[in-house]
């Protein structure tokens, strides 16, 4: 993450704190990104210098006015005015690293070999948050070549519980043995 997009977020953030809107302003942020992550090209367009200014700024409020909260709304037009909507990602993940920090949460991926159901994620997820102390907002990824088991990544640590991790440890030894025995 640049910086630019560092000072962007948290700018956005300590705002939103100060009037005691992070919550509704992350929800807005999150649900813009799901959008702009399918029309990518929205954000190359607020970021053309080709564009005028001006027309950005309005593309930026037929858009998205009175739809979001003004904050969001000018914090877009301040990306648009300054071609630098393509960063808008990057000051999403500043905002919600300072948001899930201010709130305990921790984010998890679980990577398994079929997708995890409703009740198993719900489990999981209910057995790593007294480990942590945090809630947890849990992302499954599903990854046949782990064979069965799960992997969990979080806090830049991972725990490695899948049946393809343990048949490479067993592989391992045994690999060990015979050179030993040799």
């Amino acid at each position: 993450m640049s910086s630019l997009a560092n000072n962007y977020g948290s700018a956005l953030y300590s705002l939103a704190l100060s009037e005691n809107l992070t919550e509704r302003i992350y929800n807005e942020l999150t649900d813009l990104e799901g959008v702009f992550a399918k029309e990518p090209k929205y954000l190359k367009l607020l970021s053309a210098a080709n564009v005028v200014k001006d027309e950005r700024l309005k593309l930026v409020d037929d858009c998205l006015g009175g739809k979001v909260h003004p904050y969001v709304l000018n914090f877009m037009k301040l990306l648009a005015e300054k071609s630098l909507a393509t960063h808008y990602s990057d000051c999403v993940k500043a905002y919600r690293e300072r948001y899930y920090f201010d709130n305990g949460i921790m984010p998890v991926t679980a990577v398994t070999a079929v997708p995890l159901s409703d009740s198993q994620s719900k489990r999981l997820s209910e057995k790593i948050a007294p480990i942590s102390g945090k809630k947890i907002i849990l992302q499954n990824k599903v990854d046949p070549s782990c064979l069965g088991g799960v992997k969990l990544s979080y806090d830049s640590k991972q725990i490695d519980g899948t049946v393809s991790h343990r048949l490479k440890e067993v592989s391992e030894l045994l690999k060990q043995d015979a050179s030993a025995t040799t």
